[in-house]
């Protein structure tokens, strides 16, 4: 005899579901983003990680890894389409020449600072259908749940690597750069 379920099996369920709408967030944001920044030909993630070495000139792989909260295994093929397209170079570290350490080139500082109105259009767009007040109060509660669930995450913020470019503090909790 099969069991009783709690509630009901819907889609109307699904739908409601907080995962299932940070999923299709998710796939909001990625959508205008690339909308807004088709002529630049960069990814969310490259573009994080263009800021990233931008904000920290001589990061290494594992670092930028830490401060952008990607996936380490993955990263390696973002730096490599980055390294492609003339936006970063590697080179070794004095001390360890097996160590590669990131710098932005000309070109990656240029479209760097060329693509900063496009992401800020992004980013109004993602929340232009709420009223100012509740962009406000999405962003602080984001800010929290993001947070709060840092140790959750496959790949959790590491604040010691960020702190020098990341200052947010979310009122009446810890600060999202918390050390880990």
């Amino acid at each position: 005899m099969p069991s009783k379920l709690a509630s009901p099996i819907t889609m109307d369920a699904v739908y409601a579901a907080p995962g299932y709408l940070f999923r299709r967030m998710q796939q909001i944001a990625i959508s205008i983003f690339m909308e807004e920044c088709r002529a630049f030909d960069l990814t969310p993630v490259q573009y994080a990680a263009l800021v990233a070495i931008h904000t920290h000139p001589g990061i290494d792989a594992t670092r930028l890894s830490a401060v952008i909260a990607f996936d380490r295994s993955t990263l390696g093929s973002v730096i490599e389409r980055l390294q492609a397209k003339a936006y970063i170079e590697r080179k070794p570290a004095p001390e360890d020449k097996r160590i590669k350490l990131l710098y932005l080139t000309k070109s990656g500082t240029a479209i760097l600072r060329e693509i900063i109105p496009a992401v800020e259009r992004a980013q109004a767009r993602m929340l232009q259908p709420l009223k100012p007040a509740d962009r406000k109060a999405l962003t602080t509660l984001l800010l929290q749940l993001v947070d709060l669930n840092n140790e959750a995450s496959r790949v959790p913020l590491r604040a010691g690597d960020a702190r020098e470019h990341l200052s947010i503090v979310v009122p009446g909790k810890r600060s999202a750069t918390r050390d880990p």
